[in-house]
């Protein structure tokens, strides 16, 4: 067998063997990906905890990785308790509404362009008994047929959500007791496949990435959260707590606080309470242009060096394709690929000879 043969049956046997690991392993790629994000992005926290108590790399990564599982445990349970003494009334309701109509609200009709129209389809739908089961009858919730069910599958869900939150978690302790060591081997494997010099420009953006995003994204969401729920309290929501934490989740993805938001301004608007949805609308849309215009924005972008649709397409693209880990994901493959695109006009930037 010549080498360039035995070349080609090793390349085979490797991917082969890569594509079967992949395969066996596809279960758990959300749980790792959770677990690299987090260690990427709290590494320089872990090497001073680790400094801190004498090198001790199990207990650091122990104690870090339990509070960061505090971080997130904590406020779920603190939303889902505070939406269990909010579901009864919900579902009684959604009841009463499903089987009474539900009369259309009377600031409906002024609503510029559009109000006649809408007054008219709510007319015909929703003001009719049963026409709430009939909106939601071509998504999941219109087939359920009694509570039992819903229980049921809420239920599996969560408990499939719980899995690979604890898997996160356990796969993230041993990204940071093993991390050095992991960070070698990849580092090596890299530069023994592309250039040395290569293969360190494009690592060196990968950290600077995934701790920009998590900056940008998580903390401005949870602010956003913070500051929209203050007018959530002073316009007198049921519940502002719970509006605020899930406005600060959704905001954690680019325009989905405006669903948080409006959804909250229709209910005080069905309640009543015009001026306080009006509050809660302008003031939602006020911090949002600022958070997304112009702080997230430069966050992200001034730490990775990124054009502003750059981030934009890359958080968007990243949420399309893989879900709510691609909001991570998909700025770090930007970023890898502006660096390309930057190391390729560099390289063919030539100085053409005078004549």
């Amino acid at each position: 067998m010549t080498d360039t043969r035995r070349d080609l049956v090793g390349a085979g046997f490797s991917l082969a063997l890569i594509a079967l690991a992949a395969f066996v392993m596809q279960r758990f790629f959300l749980p790792l990906a959770w677990a690299g994000i987090l260690c990427v992005a709290t590494w320089p926290l872990y090497a001073r905890l680790r400094a801190a108590l004498g090198q001790r790399h199990i207990l650091a990564a122990a104690l870090l990785t339990l509070a960061s599982a505090c971080i997130f445990i904590i406020p779920v349970m603190l939303g889902v308790a505070q939406a269990a003494r909010e579901v009864p009334v919900l579902a009684d309701f959604l009841m009463r509404a499903n089987a009474d109509g539900l009369p259309v609200p009377g600031w409906v009709a002024s609503i510029p362009l559009a109000g006649n129209a809408i007054n008219d389809w709510w007319q015909v739908t929703l003001n009719q008994p049963h026409g709430l089961a009939h909106v939601l009858s071509g998504s999941a919730v219109g087939g359920f047929h009694s509570a039992r069910d819903l229980v049921k599958i809420l239920g599996a869900d969560m408990l499939h959500r719980l899995v690979d939150f604890g898997l996160a978690f356990l796969c993230l302790f041993f990204f940071y007791k093993d991390g050095e060591a992991l960070t070698r081997q990849i580092t090596r494997i890299g530069s023994h496949y592309l250039q040395p010099e290569r293969w360190l420009r494009y690592s060196q953006k990968v950290p600077t990435a995934i701790r920009a995003t998590v900056n940008g994204l998580v903390l401005v969401g949870l602010a956003e959260g913070v500051l929209i729920g203050i007018a959530y309290a002073l316009a007198g929501l049921p519940s502002p707590a719970l509006w605020a934490f899930a406005t600060g989740v959704l905001a954690i993805i680019p325009f989905g606080a405006p669903l948080a938001y409006a959804s909250a301004a229709a209910l005080l608007a069905m309640q009543g309470s015009i001026p306080g949805a009006i509050g809660v609308a302008v003031w939602g849309t006020m911090v949002l242009f600022v958070a997304d215009h112009f702080v997230r924005p430069g966050m992200i972008g001034n730490a990775t060096r990124l054009p502003f649709l750059a981030v934009l397409f890359g958080i968007l693209g990243g949420v399309e394709t893989l879900g709510l880990v691609g909001l991570f994901i998909g700025p770090v493959v930007m970023v890898l690929f502006v660096t390309l695109w930057h190391e390729a006009y560099v390289s063919g930037d030539t100085v053409m000879p005078l004549s």
